[in-house]
């Protein structure tokens, strides 16, 4: 697998090695040792996934210190266009955000350390998105920002959403709780 830093700092999209035959496809989604030469937290404490039909937005979601954690997602079916959005104040890239295109196809999957909210938006008739966060789920920390206040150019224009969603603060009314820290690969 490939780690390749994008413009947010200590967020990482990562290249697997997809091996293809006759019978189907064997991609490798965590490796110890590369991780961990990369800086990124090892530490994973909760593992979960979602399926989502096509124009399914989900987030910006993120969990509030002191259960803020790093988030490793990739999608298994279909395809998605990810986002991570930086909310770490004295960031270099605070208030901006990434997006990229995870799928099934692509093997791809987006490292993100604490602090940066994520989200998605469904590209195909369903998707299946796993994700893998370093503490487990504290609901009075649950948080997120509105999904059409960050400047993101989504692929949809009414998405379907849960109501949830629609309820979270604009990123210019949010006060953020996380603070960028140098070695910001290796969160929580």
């Amino acid at each position: 697998m490939k780690i390749v830093a994008t413009a947010i700092p200590g967020c990482y999209q990562i290249i697997t090695d997809i091996r293809r035959d006759d019978r189907g496809s064997f991609v490798k989604v965590f490796h110890e040792d590369i991780f961990r030469e990369h800086g990124l937290a090892t530490d994973f404490r909760e593992e979960y996934y979602s399926t989502s039909q096509r124009n399914v937005i989900r987030g910006l979601h993120f969990q509030t210190p002191p259960h803020d954690h790093a988030k490793l997602v990739y999608c298994t079916h279909g395809a998605v266009m990810d986002v991570a959005l930086d909310l770490r104040k004295g960031s270099p890239m605070y208030g901006q955000h990434i997006t990229l295109e995870l799928s099934a196809e692509n093997g791809h999957m987006l490292y993100l350390p604490a602090g940066l909210a994520h989200g998605f938006c469904s590209l195909s008739d369903q998707s299946l998105m796993v994700y893998k966060v370093t503490t487990t789920y504290a609901p009075n920390n649950d948080g997120g920002v509105l999904w059409n206040s960050a400047g993101i150019a989504w692929p949809v224009q009414d998405p379907v959403m849960s109501p949830r969603d629609g309820t979270f603060p604009a990123l210019a009314a949010f006060d953020s709780p996380f603070v960028y820290a140098a070695n910001a690969g290796a969160a929580a």
